[in-house]
């Protein structure tokens, strides 16, 4: 089958002139191109929608990150370790202002309070390790106001194991969140040209450093002073050994209150939370430190919209401080948005392979962005190849309207031409019998009788032929008027014969006829009938060869429930129809290549005309034909099951039916 389409594809193209070929190419190009360029750019389309969409999350996470890192650094601005860290200033002095620090109410007019929430801070110890044996705990007690000896916390005992090893000098430990192995020269993060308050920020913040597995923030404290140095003493020096500062975080109230009032305050529209958020710890294993929503995030790690890495970039590669990151936040922006590092944090201690990162993770509440970018592009792309597809349908149909048009107008030229011939034909014989009977060459009465034969022959088929004409043009018009009115099958072919008998006869063919016995009566016009299987016989006369033999047959037939037809056939044993011509054979003027080279003359107007009755009666027609073997066409007219008075047909291209009863 597929092998027979192509074969049928390629005999249309290889009849096709140059140019066509050479259009057919160019607009195949042009609509090859224009996919091509409409595929690129619904996919840009697609990925600037899905940008638009989510680049708004970034400053909304950078936000988000900054009261974060606003919460947890509070306190390390109220116990204001300085850049001397610590020199001036006693355990007492720290236990002070931690008392001052939790029952301080929050004001955003001052930077030391605008994030003051006691409830962050879990404990706050003493690591004395400078100068010691034996290190020292001691707790700050904001309730008694007091410093008390304590015992090691197990969740204390890996980092105070790390902080002693770090409590050689004061250079030491402010890199104790270094690993073994790293640089211990590193650039200063101090930065020049700050306010007054950026640098004041920028010292309260410097030194302290972050460990996850607590969570707890740490600085290194130079042993304090408690009275003035007598004359002649060094003072402190950078290179003592030190001791350290505890913050320990409350990771059960960040949890329940820091992070979802942050989570409201950030990420709330009109409608309540627009976005999903979840802050997850990656290590060996990860684990959700807070999720705004149940389920989320799932096992899928495309579904995410954004990830932030909050912990920011290492200290190495950050100069600058807390507000000078805020200033020059566009570099931030400038990362990509789907995945990028939170601006400034505190250096994170690092325990070599089981180091820890907590990540932020944001998605779109009405789905992953990706998926709606996705959907969106795959409408587009739906909609442009429907537009493309109504493009090269239009395109396909204009160049087969193009060349239909151009073979109508060939058609009609050979109509032209074949009508001017059969005219000529018996003009000429008329002409010439004429001529012979007025120069006096028929004396004898048998020479007149002949005369008058080819006359009266002549003649006749010049009106038979001005009739198909106009019969043509009445049906092609919607002109013609038929009379229905019941038939008997007898009455038709009885008919037929008559009118076709003089021809079949003189052209030496043998006649056979079957009919059914019982066939049913039609309704339809019997002249319009008539003239149907004329048609066909004169066509069987016309292209058979030496076989001269035509069998005509009727016979009833059940085609559906409670619907018959009778099916009346005309068969030849002609030249036959090639499969490439049935269905054409059929269209007004159409004349096969292999007949005109014949040299077989017609008008190709027949078979058109026939179909046109057969329709009209509400029947059809149709051929079965094999090359050099013969054709069958048959007449399938509907059998009426109604009354007579009720019977009425549909009648295309006519304005008039009448009813006989």
């Amino acid at each position: 089958m597929i092998s027979s389409t192509q074969g049928i594809v390629f005999q249309w193209i290889k009849r096709l002139p140059l140019f066509w070929i050479a259009v057919l190419s160019c607009m195949t190009s042009v609509l090859i191109i224009v996919a091509v360029l409409q595929y690129r750019w619904t996919k840009q389309l697609s990925v600037a929608s899905e940008a638009r969409l989510g680049t708004p999350l970034q400053p909304l996470m950078i936000g988000w990150h900054l009261d974060f890192y606003g919460e947890l650094s509070a306190i390390c601005i109220a116990l204001q370790v300085g850049p001397d860290s610590g020199a001036r200033d006693n355990w007492d002095d720290y236990l002070h202002r931690y008392v001052n620090w939790s029952h301080a109410p929050v004001n955003p007019e001052t930077v030391e309070n605008i994030y003051a929430n006691p409830g962050v801070v879990k404990s706050i110890y003493a690591w004395q390790t400078a100068g010691r044996a034996i290190p020292r705990l001691l707790r700050l007690n904001p309730d008694s106001g007091r410093i008390e000896p304590s015992g090691i916390p197990e969740d204390l005992q890996g980092l105070l194991a790390r902080l002693q090893t770090k409590s050689s000098s004061l250079s030491v430990g402010l890199r104790a969140w270094e690993s073994a192995g790293s640089s211990a020269n590193q650039p200063s993060r101090n930065s020049e040209g700050n306010s007054t308050l950026v640098s004041q920020r920028s010292d309260l913040t410097t030194g302290w450093q972050f460990d996850p597995r607590v969570p707890a923030i740490v600085h290194p404290i130079i042993e304090p002073v408690h009275h003035s140095p007598k004359p002649g003493t060094e003072p402190t020096s950078s290179q003592d050994p030190i001791n350290w500062i505890v913050v320990v975080l409350n990771l059960d109230y960040i949890q329940n209150s820091v992070l979802p009032n942050l989570t409201e305050r950030d990420f709330s529209g009109r409608e309540g939370l627009e976005y999903k958020l979840a802050v997850i710890a990656e290590g060996r294993a990860t684990r959700v430190i807070y999720s705004s929503d149940r389920g989320f995030p799932s096992s899928n790690d495309s579904s995410v919209d954004s990830r932030m890495n909050i912990f920011g970039h290492p200290p190495e590669s950050l100069e600058g401080d807390f507000y000078q990151v805020i200033k020059n936040r566009e570099s931030v922006r400038s990362e990509d948005w789907r995945s990028f590092t939170a601006p400034v944090w505190f250096p994170v201690i690092q325990y070599g392979s089981d180091n820890e990162s907590w990540t932020l993770l944001v998605q779109n509440r009405t789905g992953p962005l990706e998926a709606i970018a996705t959907s969106v592009w795959h409408r587009n792309l739906l909609t442009s190849g429907v537009v493309l597809l109504l493009l090269t349908c239009g395109m396909v149909l204009i160049v087969f309207a193009t060349r239909r048009a151009q073979k109508l107008a060939h058609l009609r030229l050979d109509f032209v031409a074949n009508v001017s011939h059969e005219l000529l034909t018996p003009i000429a014989a008329i002409h010439s019998v004429g001529q012979n009977l007025m120069d006096g060459l028929c004396d004898t009465k048998a020479d007149s009788m002949l005369s008058g034969s080819n006359i009266t022959g002549q003649t006749r088929q010049l009106t038979d032929m001005v009739k198909q004409i106009l019969l043509f043009v009445s049906t092609q018009n919607g002109t013609i008027r038929y009379s229905l009115c019941p038939l008997a099958v007898s009455d038709i072919l009885g008919t037929v014969c008559k009118n076709v008998a003089m021809l079949v006869e003189s052209n030496g063919f043998e006649f056979d006829q079957q009919v059914q016995e019982g066939l049913p009566n039609l309704t339809g016009d019997l002249p319009a009938i008539s003239q149907c299987l004329q048609n066909l016989i004169v066509n069987a006369v016309k292209y058979s060869d030496k076989d001269r033999w035509i069998g005509i047959s009727a016979s009833a037939h059940e085609v559906k429930t409670n619907q018959r037809e009778v099916r009346i056939s005309v068969r030849d044993h002609g030249r036959g129809i090639g499969d490439s011509e049935l269905g054409q054979i059929f269209e007004p003027f159409y004349r096969s290549p292999n007949v005109v080279d014949a040299q077989i003359h017609g008008t190709g107007l027949g078979l058109a005309v026939a179909k046109r009755i057969a329709l009209a009666m509400g029947g059809r027609l149709s051929v079965s034909s094999e090359l050099n073997v013969g054709s069958t066409f048959t007449l399938h007219l509907p059998v009426t099951m109604r009354s007579d008075a009720e019977t009425t047909i549909f009648v295309p291209d006519s304005t008039l039916v009448r009813k006989h009863e």
